[in-house]
């Protein structure tokens, strides 16, 4: 009965544990998104505890997690998130990154969402050596928005 009990007692400390290093990962895990008093679509995103604004968003759909990089020109999806989204890879380009020169594959993405900002036909890029989970959003999406900075916080308009 005690290594039962024991047992439980790590696996609620465990849960709570994730819990707090998913938050501490993405903040934004309930999207702050409503509509301003000019009418228009408003999306507030905190800071995570690496610096970074980290989003839940939808690509065609399809849940993803954005990783907001203006110095990513496009959208870059890594190569098994496209499948699992169902993108085709479109032609072959060169691609300049901090760890030098890849391959990566154009695609037109149908529709790009980050709470109630929704985008379409927006350009990204498949890139099959990028293996994390989350999708580099850049500035074929956010050139449409405007962006404003204040401490941790980063509003964005549509």
């Amino acid at each position: 009965m005690l290594l039962v009990f024991w047992l439980i007692v790590l696996g609620i400390a465990t849960y709570f544990v994730q819990g707090y290093l998913d938050a501490k990962e993405n903040p934004n895990q309930e999207l702050s998104s409503h509509i301003n008093a000019d009418g228009l679509r408003e999306v507030v995103l905190q800071r995570n505890a690496y610096g970074h604004y980290v989003s839940p968003g939808r690509i065609n759909g399809v849940e993803v997690t954005f990783f907001l990089d203006t110095g990513a020109s496009g959208v870059s999806i890594p190569e098994h998130i496209a499948e699992k989204i169902g993108l085709q890879r479109g032609y072959q380009l060169q691609s300049s990154t901090a760890n030098g020169t890849i391959i990566v594959y154009s695609v037109e993405l149908d529709k790009v969402q980050l709470g109630n900002i929704k985008l379409y036909d927006v350009h990204g890029t498949i890139n099959p050596h990028y293996k994390e989970d989350d999708i580099l959003l850049g500035m074929s999406f956010l050139k449409h928005l405007e962006m404003v900075q204040k401490g941790n916080t980063l509003t964005l308009r549509q």
